[in-house]
């Protein structure tokens, strides 16, 4: 199958390259930046059985409309027209405002600019890759937009990080109902709790970091379910939705501390 994923180079974006290369499926990475996609692609091709034909890139900008439009041709040569799922997974890092800010601050030119930036990449971009790989899609194709509980209960300063990711909810539904209809297309998201992905970036990798290294047993035992969450529980959400033709339009919620008030350290 085609997969095209956002915000690929690291985190739960390569978290889920990896997994769906590792199952012969072909990925389209897209990411901002280079340093860490580069290392990606240079990992993938073991992950990939050495077929670099499986896997391709696009250093992208997803907060430059002109950037992310020029993809789409790029994205139809690699699936030869036709692509199978599209997973909306980026987001402009920090989830918080940089350099300590506050929303309420009097100089407010950063936050408003953060902001833009934040609903640009984390809430337009799926609207507007979904819009325009609609035709590459149809029929039967499936989009998976990666929410995250702070869509639900936030935390200070994630105005725009929560904003974005709740209303990636509403355009996950609202898209089910009118892409299913006119397209066959279905729409679902997975939101995550706390998914640890230290491990999961060029820095790591040379630190040879694992995923259990920095995080305590309370940090565990804070959990129900007794551990934090793994990369792979996200890819065991997307396989789900991959294979469900009669599941749309839903929420996946993966949280194993569901029904405390969690405060989550920063996911990247």
């Amino acid at each position: 199958m085609n997969f095209v994923v956002t915000g690929a180079a690291r985190g739960i974006g390569r978290g889920l390259t990896r997994s769906l290369l590792t199952q012969g499926h072909r990925v389209f990475l897209i990411d901002s930046n280079q340093q860490e996609l580069e290392n990606t692609l240079k990992l993938a091709s073991n992950w990939s059985s050495s077929d670099d034909s499986k896997f391709t890139s696009a250093l992208v900008d997803l907060s430059d409309r002109a950037q992310l439009k020029a993809t789409i041709p790029k994205i139809s040569a690699f699936c030869s027209g036709r692509l199978d799922v599209l997973i909306n997974n980026a987001f402009a890092t920090p989830h918080v405002w940089r350099n300590g800010a506050k929303m309420e601050d009097t100089d407010s030119d950063a936050v408003e600019a953060e902001w833009d930036t934040k609903i640009t990449v984390g809430l337009t971009a799926p609207f507007l890759l979904a819009r325009l790989c609609t035709q590459m899609l149809s029929p039967g194709g499936c989009i998976i937009n990666i929410a995250s509980t702070r869509a639900h209960q936030s935390e200070e300063n994630h105005e725009g990080y929560s904003a974005a990711k709740a209303g990636l909810l509403g355009l996950t539904q609202s898209m089910a109902v009118s892409l299913g209809h006119r397209h066959k297309i279905r729409v679902n998201a997975i939101t995550p709790g706390w998914v640890s992905v230290d491990n999961e970036n060029r820095a790591a990798d040379s630190a040879n970091t694992k995923w259990e290294d920095g995080m305590s047993e309370a940090d565990h035992h804070f959990h129900p379910a007794g551990r934090v969450g793994k990369v792979e529980d996200v890819a065991k959400a997307v396989r789900f939705l991959v294979e469900s033709d009669f599941v749309t339009g839903q929420e996946i919620v993966l949280d194993g501390g569901v029904g405390k008030k969690m405060i989550y350290p920063e996911e990247d």
